[in-house]
């Protein structure tokens, strides 16, 4: 780990430790100063900026719309500035595939006081762009790494996808930016996720952290058959607790606690989704929302939303993993009886819900104390709410 550091651009360490770090931690204390006065206002935003992608992922939730959404340069900046007003400065940023959004790079400067997670599927971070993000300093890229040359390519509906990632993963360890791999753990690259072999190859090139997260079967092809069965969740959870007192690698997840017990981090209230649209969702895979970022001040939205409000109160007390999976039809009964809008973009959301039969989650896994200490106290204080997407 301390070799990774030490090959990392200085002005990059310098914005992830300042403006992802020190604020972060100011963030997470307002958070919950405001959650003691019961005022409510997320810590931290996951934005996707556009529907447009280039490649068809299983499991996608942007797949299949009747138009794709592109948001505008102005909401955009609305939603970053009204957050900084309430001591937010991180932001996951999403897709469809976020390089294809050409304000981008001119949003990042903008606000250059704060710190952007930048999901990718990397076919598009060439040695240019990773130059572009350096020269920033406030954008970490978040590389997507489905499965090897056999499983890549059908998992991301497209051609060569494992080589593209690969080589963006070396454009940006190059560059000295701070790069994260991501992993959709589902059937098909389960024994990838647990390859030794894996892990410190990407360790040998300079990633500094490798996030993995349970696939969610949503969009038009959810691919169902794709999720983890309950023991291979277990294997999964006892893995990354093993892992962690093995690699020189930061391993994260966002669906356990630092004592193993699930949560759902959009019932925790820290972050929220917002589409290309401006609809304002509890996370990427529950796709209704009640509100729009042009529906008024996201102060205003938060404090007097019911919709997302109860989510915050009921989840907790219907399990510990994701509601979307294990309770589909509480989801199509909160739905119906709010009588929110459909923010999928396919019109049919609600339908499929209703067709569809639940599947083990995280919340299924026994729980597992973490064992080393740093990972205890950053999921108590930080890293249990920063995970979005799937």
């Amino acid at each position: 780990m301390i070799k990774q550091v030490l090959n990392t651009d200085k002005k990059c360490l310098y914005k992830f430790a300042y403006n992802m770090g020190v604020k972060g931690a100011i963030a997470l204390t307002r958070f919950k100063r405001r959650m003691k006065k019961g005022e409510f206002f997320p810590a931290f935003h996951f934005i996707s900026v556009t529907d447009d992608c280039n490649l068809n992922c299983q499991g996608c939730w942007v797949t299949g719309k009747k138009r794709n959404a592109r948001m505008s340069p102005g909401m955009l900046d609305k939603i970053i500035t009204e957050s900084k007003a309430k001591g937010s400065y991180f932001f996951g940023i999403l897709g469809g595939e976020p390089l294809m959004y050409k304000p981008l790079f001119e949003v990042f400067r903008k606000h250059s006081d704060c710190y952007f997670q930048l999901f990718t599927n990397g076919t598009l971070l060439t040695e240019s762009v990773a130059e572009d993000l350096r020269k920033l300093a406030n954008v970490t890229p978040l590389i997507s790494f489905e499965g090897d040359e056999d499983v890549a390519d059908v998992r991301r509906g497209g051609t060569n996808v494992y080589e593209k990632a690969q080589a963006a993963i070396d454009h940006s360890t190059n560059a000295g930016l701070i790069t994260g791999v991501a992993m959709s753990v589902c059937k098909s690259n389960l024994e990838l996720a647990f390859s030794k072999e894996f892990i410190n190859s990407l360790i040998k090139r300079g990633v500094l952290y490798l996030w993995y997260y349970i696939y969610r079967p949503v969009g038009k092809d959810a691919t169902v058959e794709l999720s983890l069965s309950k023991d291979e969740i277990q294997q999964l959870r006892n893995f990354l607790v093993e892992a962690r007192t093995k690699y020189k690698i930061a391993i994260i997840d966002a669906y356990w606690d630092q004592n193993g017990d699930g949560l759902c981090p959009a019932a925790t209230g820290l972050s929220h989704h917002i589409n290309a649209s401006g609809d304002i969702e509890p996370c990427p895979v529950i796709q209704f929302a009640a509100n729009n970022v042009a529906d008024g001040s996201l102060e205003n939205i938060y404090r007097n939303s019911e919709f997302l409000a109860e989510f915050k109160s009921e989840i907790p007390n219907l399990t510990k993993g994701c509601v979307v999976m294990d309770n589909p039809q509480w989801l199509v009964n909160k739905v119906e009886r709010h009588a929110v809008k459909d923010s999928s973009g396919r019109g049919n959301e609600l339908e499929r819900l209703k067709e569809m039969e639940p599947v083990p989650s995280h919340g299924s896994a026994e729980p597992i104390r973490e064992k080393k200490w740093i990972y205890r106290f950053a999921k108590k204080h930080a890293f249990f709410g920063l995970g979005a997407y799937g």
